[in-house]
């Protein structure tokens, strides 16, 4: 033990006299991600809520043959101006957003007691005009329920006749579950740290000692391989996990700052949440390290370790696109896939659902198997001798 703590030390010696290695791994990395989505949050909610007490700007052709309705809409909220000749390309241009065209017909329509027809123009692939489209639809809309109900009325029929159904929204959706909604890429973001956070050492570790032909002298000393390994992969391991336990803290700490009151939603970054996910995250830093130093032990130079495990970073991605994008209920034995459990056990803590005690120990159980498994790899090719080669 003596021996791995002198490596141990070594290791996290040397990357710390390392500015810039340091600055990545501990500040840029944890700190840099929770900070961007604070701001890209607060200017989000921000632009909704001030497009929601904004009036809404519509052009509309043919005002003249539709007067009631377009006072129903300035009296919704909706500012009106006047159309040009062809607002379907005005839309297009992206000279106006939005734009109401009344047919000719329209008066006829209306006096007979037939649907009278408005055609509204909008370019649904523009992102800022979701919230606009909808609004006057509503507009619209409702416009549409008070001419019909008085209809009704004037021919000695109840309104209710015409909605022989009536639905009641129950949404079950809490606070914390909506919360969740908003911090969906938190699980993603700490996986992917704990790639990030001890990438810089394990390819210098292996790889860069290996260029610099410093790795052979120190082989040359009277000590086992494994004794070298374990050494590496703990100091490793110490930086991914304090990486990892930066990030945590950075969003517990910009939670705080959300929006969430505005929204409707709540998150608890606190006790409880730290409680669920930082044991499920200890084996994953470890699986994580000893795969890095058993990827970067096959690079001869630092650049071809770092191409490598860059490309290892996708692997996280794996469990976000399954999580996210496929339709499925979660079962107990989703829980014992490394990564994939980490993403549903952080998922589960961020909507306020408990956990169990047997997702919890499957995934630590399961991911600490899977480390094992890769240290055990990484032990192999450390105790062959073309390890310490460097051309």
């Amino acid at each position: 033990m003596s021996a791995q703590w002198v490596i141990f030390r070594k290791e996290l010696r040397e990357t710390l006299r390392d500015r810039r290695a340091l600055l990545n791994t501990l500040v840029l990395g944890p700190l840099l991600g929770p900070l961007i989505f604070l701001v890209l949050i607060r200017v989000m909610v921000g632009q909704e809520l001030q497009k929601a007490e904004r009036p809404l700007p519509v052009a509309v052709q043919g005002a003249e043959r539709a007067p009631r309705l377009v006072e129903a809409l300035k009296a919704a909220g909706a500012e009106i101006s006047v159309a040009p000749a062809d607002p379907a390309q005005a839309v297009r241009d992206e000279d106006i957003e939005l734009a109401i065209r009344i047919p000719d017909g329209y008066g006829e329509d209306w006096q007979a007691g037939r649907p009278a027809t408005v055609f509204v123009y909008f370019d649904s692939s523009r992102k800022e005009a979701g919230s606009h489209i909808g609004r006057l639809k509503g507009m619209l809309e409702g416009y549409s329920r008070q001419v019909g109900a008085m209809r009704l009325m004037v021919r000695g029929v109840a309104p209710m006749v015409a909605s022989p159904l009536v639905i009641a929204d129950r949404d079950q959706a809490t606070p914390s579950s909506r919360g969740a909604m908003l911090m969906a890429m938190l699980p993603y973001m700490l996986i992917l740290t704990s790639f990030i956070g001890g990438m810089f050492l394990a390819i210098d570790a292996t790889a860069g000692e290996r260029e610099r032909q410093s790795l052979e002298p120190l082989f040359a000393n009277p000590v086992r391989r494994e004794t070298f390994l374990a050494g590496k992969v703990l100091a490793t391991s110490t930086f991914a996990g304090t990486s990892v336990l930066m990030s945590l803290v950075a969003f517990m700490v910009v939670g705080q700052f959300l929006p969430t009151a505005e929204l409707g939603m709540s998150v608890d970054l606190g006790p409880r949440f730290l409680g669920w996910v930082l044991p499920v995250m200890v084996p994953l830093v470890l699986f994580v390290s000893s795969l890095q130093t058993l990827v970067a032990a096959f690079a001869k130079t630092f650049r071809e370790a770092q191409t490598q495990l860059g490309l290892l970073q996708i692997v996280p991605v794996v469990p976000v696109l399954l999580v996210t994008v496929l339709p499925f209920k979660t079962a107990t034995w989703m829980y014992a896939i490394p990564l994939v459990g980490q993403q549903l056990v952080i998922t589960r803590a961020l909507r306020g659902d408990p956990v169990g005690l047997v997702p919890e120990t499957l995934v630590i159980l399961t991911t600490t198997l899977v480390a094992a498994l890769a240290y055990g790899a990484a032990r192999r090719v450390y105790r062959a001798e073309r390890l310490a080669i460097a051309g």
